[in-house]
């Protein structure tokens, strides 16, 4: 369509729209300087698939703010990733903060579960998700479900020390290569042993007496209880797919997390939906894969 037609593409960077664009960016940041305000806290917006780089842009937002808050509220939104970048990215938000609460309006799936579950405190509501933390490891430009893998070369070397083999079962197996089955190991315990040091250490930290029978919780207890978390959500088994949405209800009945629900503050809900049905809007609209906004950082 040419520049001049009735109907103009929006998903050109044509001048004629950047009006429109600053318009769209003034609301966006008016709705993160509310959801602010009401929570005391700064608001970082991160919407992308956990790549590296990603923890750059991350300290970036951060640090361009003026006036830092001592906690920091994260809207998240992401498909999953890396969970070295992950790791990173933790490390950015606590060498500032020393409270930190995860916002999921939507989904923060596989690497993302892990970020979500290093904070303190994670907003959902009922349609929120969160997912299994196989991790994901990339080769060739795409993320591949690692323990897709480790399961299958488990299976098949089963069936070859009990005889069952088939020719075609054979030549899988033997294209398989074991210096990526080990380095798919590896991520699976990476991803367990980071969820158990960030559960125990943040989001158990006020958890300091049993529920039910009132006794001392010690760090042991609350380390053992990080582990049984990390081996549920790390059980392909349990859940079938890498894919699989584990909503609010999940988390808390049969995963055991305590889960604030986002929808008990009706006005900070209202808001954090406007915002979040605005952005992705506009990412649609501009064909953006990866976003990062605070209020002073755009």
């Amino acid at each position: 369509m040419m520049k001049g037609d009735r109907f103009p593409n929006t998903y050109t960077m044509d001048p004629v729209l950047r009006p429109v664009d600053d318009r769209i960016k003034s609301q966006l940041t008016k709705h993160l300087e509310t959801i602010d305000e009401s929570l005391g806290a700064d608001v970082v917006a991160l919407v992308s698939p956990i790549l590296p780089g990603l923890e750059f842009r991350l300290r970036d937002a951060i640090h361009r703010l003026s006036d830092r808050k001592r906690s920091v509220a994260v809207i998240l939104d992401t498909p999953g990733g890396v969970v070295e970048v992950v790791e990173r990215m933790v490390t950015v938000l606590r060498f500032v903060y020393e409270d930190v609460t995860m916002i999921v309006p939507d989904r923060a799936m596989s690497a993302g579960t892990i970020f979500a579950l290093s904070a303190d405190r994670i907003m959902m509501d009922h349609l929120s998700c969160l997912g299994p933390i196989d991790p994901q490891i990339e080769k060739d430009g795409n993320l591949l479900p690692a323990l897709s893998y480790l399961n299958q070369f488990e299976r098949l070397n089963q069936k070859a020390q009990d005889g069952q083999l088939t020719t075609v079962e054979y030549a899988l197996l033997d294209k398989l290569d074991l210096g990526e089955l080990y380095q798919f190991e590896q991520a699976r315990e990476l991803s367990v042993e980071l969820l158990i040091k960030w559960l125990s250490r943040h989001k158990f930290k006020n958890w300091n007496e049993t529920e039910t029978q009132c006794r001392e919780v010690t760090q042991d207890m609350k380390t053992e209880r990080a582990r049984k978390i990390a081996e549920l959500l790390n059980d392909p088994e349990r859940w079938h797919s890498h894919g699989r949405a584990i909503d609010k209800r999940t988390l808390q009945e049969e995963v055991g997390l305590r889960i604030d629900n986002l929808e008990d503050n009706p006005e900070l809900h209202k808001q954090v939906r406007q915002y979040f049905g605005l952005l992705k809007d506009y990412l649609h609209r501009e064909k953006l894969y990866s976003f990062v906004q605070t209020k002073e950082y755009f």
